[in-house]
């Protein structure tokens, strides 16, 4: 297994592509940012053309759910990095959004307030205070924090590596921002929750209590809330992880023009990453 993610990351030039959000600034330790408005908007919609069609056809959303040519489409979407892998006609294959905040970040900004265990009398303050745990640990290590969500693989990419791959270059876009304490929601199809875990991710916990799987009825189907960490993952892993960091360095990230759009800003020379939230 090794070896074959080892040659797929290898292979990964181009059809590995990072969407930047709106408004972020092509600085840091990307090489081959280009400020491209109609395509960050194509790459978009696939996206959301994706996972409408992979929910639907689990089950996990109702058509009434999606947009009327069939996007799914989240507030996340305009405020996230995406992580992309292409197939060989260029088209969209697998997607997850990265969504950065600041380490002052409150519970209740943060898109899992609105999950189904939140909103649960025995369980929403064991929730709440797992995650307000996790966020004084990134502030305590001067670490920003991070939700991951909208993980989407297409049918024909089900038995490749493609969703491992962006589940470890989730941890490496991690590291290129100087490191990040997140979560997740997962789901149990697919066997998605165990394969995180394999990674490096677990279960919030407080004083020995563990944050537990549940139903979501908006999705249809058993939930686990996952953290992590992208300093840790399991050593399994760590060299590859460390390999896709060089990667995302050099692969395309797309970008939409800040606005009034003058020109292009120059790469060369920048140090410090900005990752906007």
């Amino acid at each position: 297994m090794q070896k074959l993610l080892e040659r797929h990351i290898a292979s990964l030039d181009d059809r590995l592509v990072l969407l930047a959000p709106p408004e972020t600034q092509p600085r840091g330790p990307f090489k081959n940012c280009d400020v491209d408005f109609e395509r960050h908007e194509r790459l978009v919609r696939e996206l959301q053309k994706l996972r409408g069609r992979i929910y639907l056809q689990e089950g996990a959303l109702a058509s009434h759910q999606l947009s009327p040519d069939g996007l799914h489409q989240a507030p996340e979407d305009d405020k996230s990095w995406h992580l992309l892998m292409l197939n060989r006609y260029g088209r969209v294959s697998a997607c997850v959004w990265y969504r950065e905040y600041h380490n002052h970040v409150y519970f209740d900004r943060l898109r899992v307030r609105h999950c189904a265990l939140a909103r649960s009398h025995g369980w929403r303050d064991l929730l709440w205070k797992a995650v307000e745990l996790e966020i004084a640990r990134a502030r305590r290590d001067d670490l920003r924090y991070a939700e991951v969500g909208g993980w989407a693989v297409a049918e024909e990419s089900r038995r490749t590596c493609e969703g491992l791959l962006l589940a470890l270059a989730v941890y490496s876009l991690g590291r290129l921002s100087g490191g990040a304490l997140g979560m997740t929601t997962a789901t149990a199809r697919h066997r998605s929750a165990t394969m995180l875990r394999r990674i490096g991710g677990s279960r919030l916990e407080v004083d020995g209590v563990i944050v537990p799987p549940y139903y979501d009825p908006s999705y249809r189907c058993v939930m686990e809330i996952l953290r992590f960490d992208s300093r840790q993952p399991s050593a399994t892993f760590g060299h590859l992880i460390e390999r896709l960091g060089e990667k995302l360095a050099q692969i395309p990230v797309i970008m939409r023009p800040c606005w009034p759009f003058i020109a292009p800003w120059p790469v060369v020379g920048q140090s410090a990453p900005v990752f906007a939230a």
